[in-house]
This record gives C-alpha cells, sequence and structure tokens, in this order.
C-alpha cells in the first residue's frame, strides 16, 4: 500500500519507518528539514513542505495514495487545517492523530476513517503493564470496544477454552487462540513460535505460553483483569 504521513516527529517518524519495513511505500512530509534527512534513506520520498498551505500541499500525490496519515500532534492549528485541506482536495482516506479530548472531537467533526490517540494507548497499556502486570496489545474499535491480546493468565492453564466463562462473567468474547510451541530454529536454538486458531480443540489444554485475542468492552477487560 502507499501512504503519505504527514508530520515526522516522533510518533510520525516511528510510524513511517515501520510501514516502510513492512514493504509498503511511504512518503514522509515534514516542514522540519533535520527530521526529513533523518529517514530520506528508510522510506520511499520525503518533501520538506508545509503543508498547512494549500499550495504546498498540491505537490503530493494525494490522489495516488491509498491513506493520508496526519501525524501532526504539537500545532493543533495546524492539524486540524492539513486535515481540511485534504477533505478539499478530495481526499478519500484520512488518519488523524489527536493529542487531547479537545483535539478528537473537532477531527471527529471530519468524518475521517480513524482518529489516532497513541498518547491514551501508550499510558493505558503501561497501566495495565504497572499495576495489572498485563502485557496487551490492543485494537480500538471505537472509544468502549477493543480488540486485545494477552498471555494466557497462570490460573488458566491446564483448563480447555470451553471451560473458560469470560463472556458469562465479564462479557469478554474469545475470537482466537494463539498457541505457543517451543520449537528448535536451523541453528538449533530453542524458540517459541506462536500459531493462531480461530476454531478450538474441544480437548486442548491451554498452556502457559498460550495466548488468547479477545473482544469487549474496556471496562470489562479492567474488570477481569482485577479479578484474577
Amino acid at each position: 500500500m502507499k501512504y503519505i504521513i504527514i508530520g515526522l516527529g516522533n510518533y510520525g517518524s516511528v510510524l513511517a519507518e515501520e510501514l516502510s519495513a513492512l514493504g509498503h511505500e511511504v512518503i514522509g512530509v515534514d516542514t522540519n528539514e533535520r527530521r526529513v534527512d533523518v529517514l530520506k534513506d528508510k522510506i520511499a520520498t520525503s518533501f520538506i513542505i508545509d503543508a498547512t498551505d494549500e499550495q504546498s500541499l498540491s505537490v503530493l500525490p494525494l490522489k495516488d495514495v491509498d491513506v493520508v496519515i496526519v501525524a501532526i500532534g504539537e500545532n493543533f492549528g495546524a492539524s486540524i487545517r492539513v486535515v481540511a485541506l485534504l477533505k478539499k482536495n478530495g481526499v478519500k482516506h484520512i488518519y488523524a492523530r489527536a493529542v487531547d479530548e479537545v483535539h478528537k472531537t473537532v477531527l471527529e467533526a471530519f468524518n475521517l476513517d480513524s482518529i489516532l490517540t497513541p498518547e491514551e494507548e501508550a499510558a493505558r497499556s503501561l497501566v495495565q503493564l504497572l499495576d495489572l502486570h498485563v502485557n496487551v496489545e490492543s485494537f480500538e474499535i471505537d472509544e468502549e470496544h477493543y480488540v486485545m491480546k494477552f498471555k494466557l493468565p497462570g490460573s488458566f492453564v491446564g483448563y480447555k477454552v470451553s471451560d473458560l466463562s469470560l463472556e458469562k462473567e465479564f462479557n469478554i468474547k474469545i475470537i482466537a487462540l494463539v498457541k505457543g510451541k517451543q520449537v528448535f530454529n536451523s541453528l538449533g536454538i530453542s524458540i517459541m513460535e506462536h500459531a493462531v486458531e480461530n476454531k478450538f480443540e474441544e480437548d486442548y489444554l491451554l498452556e502457559e505460553e498460550d495466548r488468547l485475542v479477545c473482544y469487549g468492552k474496556y471496562k470489562d477487560f479492567m474488570d477481569f483483569w482485577k479479578a484474577l
């Protein structure tokens, strides 16, 4: 896929580099020459322009990419203006970063494909790790609902998936099981390999290195982890 990422600060630059490493074509945009220079050899193309200027923005291939991501966070006004200009230019798929609730509320008025809240997600992940001792990978469906992948709680080891009562007790639905298996690589080194299964064997006993992928409300996940 082809992406334009506008704003190459800490968030935007990591996003650009990771997408590029996965084989996507990434075009990076920023007013800061140093930021662009750091990424110029890691992504397909980069531009040093002020994206809040409509004429400057017109040099970008806005109609030839799959998604435009506005990763500007520090400058509220610049973020909103860039999104407005992208909408004016008929860009179909826009993602934008919001740094607080006011920013998010304004962006919601543009009916974007997705509003990104990385600071909020990072804070929640840290709380889960520090207070609940749970290492979680999460995907936000909306403000309330999430898909989360997490390591199997120790108290679940030895049980069957069918024995768990997450949906009944916490309104959390298990949508996949990630089985962990110890294997040896080509150098004879023992490594952990994981395989996703959407259908579960009735007699399969959950093991320590397994992971669960579940869907539910954020508050229900919190209630679940507190109950462990």
